[in-house]
């Protein structure tokens, strides 16, 4: 049934108004879509590098003897940075480096992170060694930032008696602070 007047279908000037509108809401949803998407990655490098301390530390307890993690842009050997991804390894002789030889073996490897994150660890070492105690010398801080800066930073807090967990901002202004309470900085 229809009635007198109406016409059926959409005129052109009311699609154009709707696809107008749709374009706008679009526009104003992009920058929150960015932002999401930058915190994803932050936190998924954050929870991988904590998820490889403690499976470090937990393997090293359990084996008895050192396990060490440390960045590998190769995957078989350490170097490179901490973007290029990481091994974790027994380190039987302790030196540091993966030695086939001498019964070292890569536990675990991680990729390359999300590409505009980057990782540092303050005091400069390459890599987390853990004793079978599970303590660790490498103590500090990872420092796990994107282009937004330390505002918007994720740190791990490694102590030496080997708890990693994550940093947190005790002064409240705005960023996260490292393992001696003084706020980080970004790269």
């Amino acid at each position: 049934m229809s009635f007198p007047g109406s016409t059926q279908g959409v005129t052109l000037l009311e699609l154009l108004i709707v696809i107008a509108i749709a374009a706008i809401f679009s526009t104003l949803a992009m920058p929150s879509f960015s932002t999401m998407i930058q915190n994803s990655r932050l936190t998924s490098t954050h929870n991988s590098l904590l998820s490889a301390l403690q499976f470090t530390r937990a393997e090293a307890v359990t084996r008895k003897q050192s396990v060490t993690l440390c960045r590998s842009s190769s995957g078989s050997s350490c170097g490179g940075n901490w973007e290029a991804g990481w091994i974790i390894f027994n380190d039987l002789d302790g030196d540091g480096a993966v030695d086939g030889g001498d019964g070292d073996q890569v536990l675990r490897l991680q990729q390359e992170v999300d590409s505009g994150v980057t990782v540092r660890f303050s005091n400069g070492a390459n890599q987390i060694t853990f004793t079978p105690r599970g303590t660790t010398p490498q103590s500090g801080t990872l420092r796990i930032c994107d282009s937004r800066g330390a505002s918007e930073a994720t740190a791990i807090i490694i102590t030496p008696s080997g708890r990693a967990r994550r940093g947190s901002d005790g002064d409240s202004d705005g960023v996260v602070d490292d393992d001696s309470g003084n706020s980080i900085s970004c790269p």
